[in-house]
């Protein structure tokens, strides 16, 4: 009997924290992939298998963004190499269709109202 208590619990815990991810999710960029754009971020990130996931979370627009990123990028990239990396994250992952052009701020950035 408390074997149940402790499996009903668990299990609404688990909804509860599914639920709250798929929420948090919906309000960021991860709202607007599908698999095969991940699919293919993940096949153009090869060479950068350490920082894939960086890169897909957080999306880097400029130089300074990947020198934060990836380890000892100026050691391991030419100014090329990361013009072309910015191009391939631009190019795969969608931005977000609300705010197209609109050039505001980091969602994360922004507070609920």
């Amino acid at each position: 009997m408390v074997k149940n208590k402790h499996s009903a619990g668990q299990q609404n815990l688990n909804t509860i924290m599914y639920e709250g991810t798929l929420k948090y999710l919906s309000k960021t960029l991860c709202a607007h992939v599908n698999p095969d754009t991940v699919k293919e971020f993940l096949t153009a990130m090869l060479p950068h298998k350490a920082e894939k996931l960086q890169l897909f979370n957080h999306r880097p627009r400029t130089a300074v963004e990947i020198q934060l990123m990836v380890e000892e990028s100026e050691e391991r990239l030419t100014e090329e190499q990361i013009d072309e990396l910015i191009q391939k994250v631009t190019d795969v992952l969608p931005g977000d269709p609300q705010k197209a052009g609109d050039g505001s701020a980091d969602p994360e950035m922004e507070t609920d109202q």
